[in-house]
């Protein structure tokens, strides 16, 4: 039986990410941490408590981000943890999935700092997915 990968993060596209992190804040009580452009102006959403590593205390719970909305990233976003990326990157695409790519280079995950290596790609009926392989795991 293959591993079982679990949902991790989540990201919503935004065109004005001070408006759409007052809106988050106010209906739900979200907490924002907005990146510089050093981040690609990220902005990192907590739905609940989290521990000192920035973890959620409650079991089953993802804290996610907002990403200025792009040609190719119009939509909601799920992130997939996985623990070898290049191997998960072979697997999507025996699957039926494409790559999409990291970012900076096409076909290669991007390095982010202090998270781990990460690329979007698509499933076989054309969603977007992300996918993490964490710093550390």
């Amino acid at each position: 039986m293959k591993k079982m990968y679990p949902v991790v993060h989540f990201e919503l596209p935004c065109d004005d990410r001070d408006r759409m992190s007052d809106f988050y804040s106010q209906a739900f009580g979200w907490e924002a941490q907005k990146l510089g452009p050093e981040m690609g102006n990220y902005t990192i959403v907590k739905t609940a408590e989290t521990d000192e590593k920035g973890y959620p205390k409650q079991k089953g719970i993802i804290n996610g981000g907002l990403f200025q909305r792009m040609k190719d990233a119009q939509y909601p976003t799920v992130v997939i943890a996985v623990e070898d990326i290049h191997a998960s990157m072979k697997d999507v695409e025996k699957a039926g999935g494409k790559i999409i790519g990291g970012g900076h280079k096409a076909g290669e995950p991007d390095d982010i700092p202090g998270v781990g290596l990460y690329i979007a790609i698509s499933d076989s009926e054309g969603n977007r997915i992300g996918m993490l392989q964490p710093k550390g795991m």
